[in-house]
């Protein structure tokens, strides 16, 4: 089978890198998800990478703190995510670069447009860090944009869950699954699949999302080939 997308801008939360612990890295894991990831780069596939944080950080966690800098301690654990990834796919002798939306000299390149479609063409599998660069926004948000950006054609949400439900399917047992459903749905609906920027983003930029679960990271190429897995979100 053929990959049926060019080019495409994969989301996945920074507690999956910690497998089965609560916090930190299980390396084999990680190394469990890159393989999967270099595969489909291998297929001619160009990739576009966030990690999210809370293995490390979540800013919302930070009880009195002030939420700009709790948000900042946020996007810097995500570049300590990206690089732990980065260095996995490595020695697995795939090419990656890492690009963060802040200036971080020495760690990474400066996040431009430009370079970041440059080094996909290439080959190159590219996290992007530090979400949107600015606090109040979330790594959803930072995964749409970047998509949006770069023509992805399309935005993978790799999740814990197996699609989008109409309620929580951990809480209620009854949840009903999506097959699709459009991102007019999910804001009227207020499901807890992302958080209304980042689905405001990508409705407004047309990009369709696929969500889908991480537990199996063979799930990555699964939709990388078109199987029929998770829900798609049509705008």
């Amino acid at each position: 089978m053929k990959p049926v997308y060019k080019r495409i801008l994969l989301k996945i939360s920074g507690e999956v890198l910690a497998g089965e612990k609560e916090a930190g890295f299980d390396f084999e894991k990680i190394t469990e998800i890159c393989t999967v990831i270099k595969e489909c780069a291998d297929m001619g596939v160009q990739i576009g990478l966030v990690v999210g944080g809370g293995n490390i950080w979540r800013g919302r966690s930070g009880g009195n703190m002030n939420r700009t800098r709790a948000d900042q301690m946020g996007m810097l654990g995500t570049v300590i995510n990206a690089l732990a990834v980065q260095d996995t796919l490595i020695s697995l002798g795939a090419k990656a670069e890492v690009m963060n939306a802040w200036d971080i000299q020495r760690v990474g390149r400066s996040f431009n447009k430009f370079d970041a479609d440059r080094l996909l063409n290439e080959g190159y599998i590219v996290l992007f860090s530090c979400g949107t660069g600015n606090p109040f926004f979330s790594t959803d948000s930072g995964a749409a944009l970047r998509a949006a950006e770069l023509d992805a054609d399309i935005y993978f949400k790799a999740t814990n869950v197996d699609g989008v439900y109409d309620s929580d399917p951990r809480k209620n047992p009854d949840a009903k699954k999506y097959d699709e459903i459009t991102f007019d749905e999910i804001l009227e609906k207020r499901l807890n699949v992302m958080d209304n920027t980042a689905a405001a983003l990508a409705l407004n930029s047309h990009m369709p999302m696929l969500v889908f679960n991480l537990n199996s990271p063979e799930n990555i190429k699964k939709a990388v080939l078109g199987e029929n897995i998770g829900t798609v979100v049509k705008y």
